[in-house]
């Protein structure tokens, strides 16, 4: 699971580009998966989703060649609640919030009916899908409609983050119920203008940044440099995160567990613990 946010909508492929080691995904064999990615462009929120592909490799990152947007999530989906289907390929979509997860509830099938209830039915009839992921979204968006923040235009960070507290606390809550552990997995989620992120997963979380003149010198290298005569360069601002890694990869810094990581189009990543 990936995403970035910047504030560069015409360089938003190219730092995708430069990751493309990092982002890559080797199939097991036998095994095939799926994968996803939203992202905002002319004031549209856009998702392009493949359910099933049967490539040894997947390589997320010629997707959005030629795309022009400085908000993104994107997904590599190995299914464990849901088979290969569009309505359960990540990431999930309702107004202007993108949503992915990794990770899978604890006792999911005993918990399904249990969180759809305690969801407000203009919600509930939204859910399209059968992944715990989808549900978990949408308790998100339940708590921030209890909160009085759904229908705002945007919402803040501290807001974000208050709602995903209170659905990792009741999802947390009703699987010990059923026996099982707290729950691990990571997420992100965006209204297109805050990027915030959940690290509980078991592999790691890194993050990157990159900006001004030097970074887009790397992004672009000498003669792209001259052709795209890019102007404002110093400015330039991208935060990148990725989860699902082994190895943290040269020039990017671990996100902690248990942690909220908030990233915005012009500041440095900050963090706070769940």
């Amino acid at each position: 699971m990936f995403g970035f946010i910047g504030n560069r909508a015409d360089l938003g492929a190219r730092v995708l580009s430069l990751q493309a080691d990092v982002l890559r995904v080797r199939v097991p064999p036998g095994a095939p998966m799926g994968w996803g990615i939203g992202f905002y462009q002319a004031g549209e929120v856009l998702l392009r989703r493949r359910p099933i592909d049967e490539r040894e490799v997947i390589d997320p990152t010629p997707v959005i060649e030629g795309v022009r947007t400085d908000v993104l999530i994107g997904h590599v989906r190995r299914p464990t609640v849901g088979g290969l289907r569009t309505e359960n390929t990540h990431p999930f979509r309702y107004r202007q919030w993108l949503f992915a997860q990794t990770g899978t509830i604890g006792g999911f099938s005993m918990l399904r009916e249990r969180l759809l209830e305690s969801q407000p039915e203009f919600l509930r009839r939204n859910v399209r899908g059968d992944t715990d992921s989808e549900l978990f979204f949408y308790l998100f968006l339940s708590f921030l409609h209890d909160a009085g923040h759904l229908a705002e235009q945007v919402v803040s960070p501290e807001h974000i983050r208050t709602a995903l507290r209170a659905s990792i606390s009741l999802v947390d809550r009703l699987s010990a119920e059923e026996g099982f552990p707290k729950n691990a997995g990571d997420l992100l989620v965006t209204n297109g203008e805050y990027l915030v992120g959940v690290h509980r997963g078991t592999e790691r979380t890194a993050y990157r940044v990159l900006k001004g003149r030097q970074d887009v010198e790397e992004l672009l290298g000498d003669d792209g440099m001259q052709q795209a005569r890019i102007p404002n360069v110093d400015t330039t601002h991208f935060s990148i995160v990725v989860s699902g890694l082994e190895v943290v990869p040269d020039g990017w810094r671990n996100v902690a567990q248990q942690a909220f990581v908030t990233m915005t189009r012009a500041d440095d990543p900050t963090f706070e613990s769940i």
